[in-house]
């Protein structure tokens, strides 16, 4: 049962971000993460903090693909699979035999119990809110806005 402050747009989100960190920076998926409506947080392991343009650039990284409206769906695979194609050190035990690999279109994939939404488009703007670095953790810190249009004026 998920949290009472979870929010499956946020959750994707982290998806994106994990994705871009690792193909810009080689550091992995975040290892700690705390993710929830307002306001979420990962860590990474890196060898050395972010510049400010640093910082920007994974964040506008993170917007194009979410503007890109992607597909996000999911697929089973036995937990021997994924033990071989993916980490599922995060996942709990009780996953069972059969692990749901969530995938958001040719961008990313891995293994997660979690909610997310259906399309990147529902995600809404991406915002780090700050970034620091202590003892080889980068802690990114982060927002969505979810736009929500209204034809009343």
């Amino acid at each position: 049962m998920p949290a009472k402050d979870y929010n499956p747009a946020m959750h994707t989100a982290e998806h994106i971000l994990n994705s871009v960190m690792d193909k810009m920076y080689h550091c992995g998926r975040s290892f700690n993460s705390h993710i929830e409506s307002r306001k979420s947080k990962c860590d990474y392991r890196i060898r050395k903090g972010l510049s400010e343009n640093e910082v920007r650039a994974v964040e506008k990284t993170v917007n194009e693909i979410i503007k890109l409206k992607i597909p996000v769906g999911e697929e089973l695979m036995s937990r021997r699979e994924a033990d071989e194609r993916y980490f599922t050190g995060k996942l709990p035990e009780e996953a069972g035999d059969m692990i749901r690999i969530v995938r958001i279109g040719n961008f990313d994939a891995c293994p997660c119990i979690g909610e997310h939404v259906s399309n990147t488009s529902e995600i809404g703007s991406f915002l780090i809110t700050s970034a620091d670095f202590n003892e080889g953790v980068l802690r990114i810190r982060f927002r969505i806005n979810q736009e929500i249009t209204s034809t009343n004026n």
